[in-house]
């Protein structure tokens, strides 16, 4: 008997483990139908999925649940995908809830069970080349339904009534045709069905949405579009006027009180251009009306359409021809594209003489730098040649890389990484009661080296013509660590001749000023004028009121240096360090060189990177300890 019932339970054991069940898939099955669709599927920038790597820590695009077990979210905008989606692959994940493929080059047909995903609420695949007809089998879970920019055909299914749950249906600029079902969906906010080839009325259940969202279609009728032919007109609620009514009005007013109620109405509409006239002016007048935040910015782009910060709207306001034409950097691991980065939430960090620069925190959670560029005057190729340089030459530890750019006929972007704590010049001359941290000599020592290699490397790299261009402590970056980077270079050839500011006057080399025009050795006098700024404590800015800061700082270091007063010099906050004044005046003593009127005598910058090498390793092998002090005391006594 207990043989039998051993039998009986290993049997059902065995039944059990071949029956398929939800509960069976975990992160490896997930891992292997990701690496199926992976290499499935061409893409143009590489993904980093392997067997070897994390997938909910190191995979590009994946988001996993809270307790890392499957794949919640995959997400791969712009990354060049090309072709047909693979059965089963994306359709073993089982426990999707959020699959964005928008932008990229995927044709032929949707696969019946990626749209049948039980968990999938959100799917964006718009700006494609799907065809085929919309599956039937779509989710009943899904409450974002984005598929425009594509090539559907067929009718619109009319199981999408079971998607009680849809708030958006976006099925724009596709070739959908036939009759729009009567969609009774209580949560639906957004539709739009504009661009197809859609026909008949519009059901009742849709006359809610603006016409905006059927424009485009031939044969569609009924509000909020032209009434259908047969239909009667809806009664004037209003019952029509006498016909003499009017006439009589006017004839009982005299000439005077006629001319009177005109150039009234003449006046008003003057004071309106006005007005008008006036508030043009100043918009122009504060500079970049144009972008707020990155947030306003896509809303603008999406032709006016209001937009969630969760969710992903087409956008329609930039032309087709230059949608999406972040152009990334090889090696860089962000994963986003021009929509994401203009619905990006952004915060101005300063404003200088080549753009306005943002901190953009993307959707995800990403942060970036952008540079908004203006007043260039470069056409594209040569603005993309230039970018191409400035991406080969800046891949150094001591430079911040260029990661991105975007170029169109109104709109240059640049896309750098983020760094915390902020520059050099905010290290400096920032508000103490801020928090901040004084610089200590050593620490100043440290800086200005990384910048000199920095620079040094630019200057080599570029084949000896290469030029940063606008060397000042604000585009010192430093990193948590203190280290420092160079940002900003080699944009100078990209603008029109640049109109220095009166405050920024203290940083330009003479000859700069006089021709306007800049080379190796002006990067020079930029660099000595930074050192002397990181010796003195004050800024080579016009800044009146300001007691740190001195617009013509060479010439005011020259002067006080002749009168012998050297130590008068030094920022304050130095001589408090003891043993450091021979370094210090070694360090003025090449910060001059570096700002000599006549360029040929300034030194190059590799030459001055080998001397801060030497001031810097002449000062740890000179400098004693207290020990070491206290028995060259003993031996002088003795």
């Amino acid at each position: 008997m207990q043989h039998l019932v051993l039998i009986a339970f290993l049997s059902a054991s065995f039944l059990f483990l071949h029956i398929p069940c939800a509960r069976c898939a975990d992160l490896n099955s997930d891992r292997q139908a990701l690496l199926a669709f992976a290499a499935s599927v061409p893409h143009g920038r590489k993904l980093n999925w392997t067997l070897t790597t994390q997938v909910c820590t190191s995979w590009v695009g994946i988001t996993c649940t809270p307790d890392g077990r499957r794949v919640r979210e995959l997400r791969l905008p712009a990354v060049g995908l090309f072709g047909p989606i693979p059965s089963d692959t994306l359709g073993k994940l089982d426990a999707l809830q959020v699959l964005s493929l928008r932008s990229n080059r995927l044709t032929i047909s949707l696969p019946p069970d990626v749209a049948s995903i039980p968990s999938l609420h959100s799917l964006y695949l718009q700006h494609n080349n799907l065809s085929g007809i919309i599956p039937t089998s779509l989710s009943s879970n899904l409450t974002f339904l984005d598929l425009s920019y594509n090539s559907f055909d067929g009718e619109i299914p009319l199981k999408v009534q079971n998607i009680t749950q849809l708030t958006a249906l976006l099925l724009q600029n596709n070739s959908l045709s036939g009759p729009i079902p009567d969609l009774h969906l209580p949560n639906l906010r957004h539709l739009n069905l504009s661009n197809n080839n859609l026909s008949g009325p519009i059901p009742p259940s849709l006359q809610k949405f603006p016409a905006s969202s059927f424009f485009g279609n031939a044969f569609l009728c009924g509000l909020p579009l032209e009434p259908c032919p047969g239909t009667a007109p809806s009664p004037s609620p209003m019952s029509p006027l006498p016909p003499n009514t009017k006439k009589s009005f006017w004839k009982r007013l005299s000439l005077g009180v006629i001319i009177a109620i005109a150039a009234g109405g003449g006046l008003l509409l003057l004071i309106l251009i006005v007005v008008l006239l006036i508030c043009i002016f100043k918009r122009k007048k504060d500079g970049e009306p144009g972008i707020a935040s990155f947030s306003s910015k896509g809303k603008a782009a999406a032709g006016g359409r209001a937009e969630k910060s969760k969710q992903e709207y087409s956008s329609s306001g930039i032309q087709e021809a230059e949608r999406n034409k972040l152009i990334f950097f090889n090696g860089c691991s962000y994963n986003f594209d021009l929509e994401d980065l203009l619905r990006a939430s952004a915060e101005v960090l300063g404003k200088g003489s080549y753009g306005t620069t943002y901190k953009a925190v993307l959707e995800d959670g990403t942060t970036v730098v952008v540079k908004r560029l203006k007043e260039v005057v470069a056409g594209k190729r040569e603005f993309e040649q230039q970018m191409e340089i400035i991406g080969r030459v800046g891949q150094h530890q001591n430079a911040v890389q260029l990661r991105a750019y975007y170029y169109s006929k109104d709109e240059k972007l640049l896309v750098y990484d983020y760094m915390t704590p902020g520059s050099l010049c905010a290290a400096l001359h920032g508000n103490r009661t801020a928090g901040r941290t004084t610089l200590d000599w050593a620490t100043r020592v440290k800086i200005s080296l990384e910048a000199a290699r920095g620079i040094a490397h630019l200057h080599a790299e570029g084949g000896g013509k290469f030029i940063h261009g606008n060397i000042k402590s604000s585009n010192i970056l430093l990193s948590q660590g203190l280290s420092a980077c160079i940002s900003e270079f080699g944009l100078a050839q990209l603008m029109a001749i640049p109109h220095i500011p009166a405050r920024l006057i203290g940083y330009r080399a003479p000859e700069v000023l006089e021709t306007k025009r800049q080379t190796q050795k002006s990067d020079v006098y930029s660099y000595g004028v930074l050192l002397l700024e990181m010796l003195t404590g004050k800024a080579p800015l016009r800044s009146p009121g300001r007691e740190d800061s001195i617009e013509h700082l060479p010439r005011w270091v020259q002067s006080v240096v002749r009168e012998e007063w050297t130590s008068e010099v030094f920022d304050a906050d130095l001589l408090r360090h003891p043993n450091s004044e021979d370094e210090m005046v070694q360090m003025l003593q090449l910060a001059m060189a570096c700002v000599a009127i006549v360029p040929d005598q300034r030194p190059r910058m590799e030459e001055v990177v080998r001397r801060i090498e030497e001031i810097r390793n002449s000062s740890s092998g000179t400098r004693l300890s207290p020990e070491d002090k206290l028995k060259e005391e003993a031996i002088q006594i003795t």
